[in-house]
């Protein structure tokens, strides 16, 4: 079975990560855990200055958590753990040094949407729609909810949550602020990220640190905070209702 790859690369200060998964570049705990290790590797090199996060193709742009893995979960400790992948991701990337610049070249949803939400800048192309589907299947966006917060406010968050089968535009997220540019194509995006990252990657690399703790000043509770938040998907994901749901939605 395909738990997917991470593919990292370094060019003139900016270090690269790609990560890829056959189902829609979602995330298996595994490949999370992986993404968590490289972004720490990346973060402690000194000749990295700048990161950014990437996934694969031309389509989606990352899909959430793995549905196999959430059928799976049988007991509370289970499911605290499974949702403890994302709170230990947007952590890494909350307490990185490095300011992680996002390409999001397609859909996301749920997890793919705190993923977007972590980042410091991101740059979309009009496919980049998003959604939170937590609530149809009994859970909630719990875990990432935090992070999408501090980029949208609690009026978008409830719109975009609220409204669970609904995919918001790529516009709609730019309006919003959880995108900062959409793009027409993928090649005009690319080329944005290009000019953009090289000349971050030209600063002072003490000055573009402090800026990135800036940007996440009073987030230092989040460590509790996002292991409260998977507590409760935990508890969520093995009430009858969610696991009627699940099965409704795997038929």
């Amino acid at each position: 079975m395909n738990s997917g790859e991470i593919l990292t690369s370094i060019e003139k200060g900016v270090g690269t990560i790609q990560f890829s998964h056959p189902a829609s570049n979602s995330f298996p705990s595994t490949l999370l855990n992986r993404l968590i290790d490289n972004i720490k590797r990346l973060d402690a090199d000194e000749t990295v200055k700048i990161l950014v996060l990437k996934s694969a193709g031309e389509r989606a742009f990352c899909a959430g958590a793995s549905f196999d893995e959430l059928m799976a979960i049988k007991n509370l400790d289970d499911g605290k753990q499974f949702f403890m992948g994302f709170a230990n991701l947007i952590n890494t990337m909350r307490k990185s040094k490095k300011l992680i610049i996002g390409r999001v070249q397609g859909k996301a949803v749920g997890g793919g949407v705190g993923i977007i939400s972590a980042c410091d800048y991101v740059f979309a192309t009009e496919n980049a729609s998003v959604k939170l589907s937590e609530l149809s299947i009994g859970i909630g966006p719990f875990v990432i909810e935090p992070a999408v917060e501090r980029k949208i406010g609690v009026s978008a968050l409830s719109e975009l949550s609220l409204d669970a089968t609904h995919w918001q535009t790529a516009y709609w997220a730019q309006k919003k602020g959880l995108y900062h540019k959409v793009f027409k194509n993928l090649r005009e995006m690319d080329n944005a990220i290009y000019d953009f990252t090289t000349k971050l990657a030209s600063y002072n690399p003490q000055a573009l640190t402090e800026m990135k703790k800036v940007l996440w000043k009073n987030t230092d509770n989040w460590d509790i905070l996002l292991a409260e938040r998977a507590e409760i998907s935990g508890k969520l994901v093995l009430s009858d209702f969610t696991k009627r749901a699940l099965q409704k939605f795997k038929k």
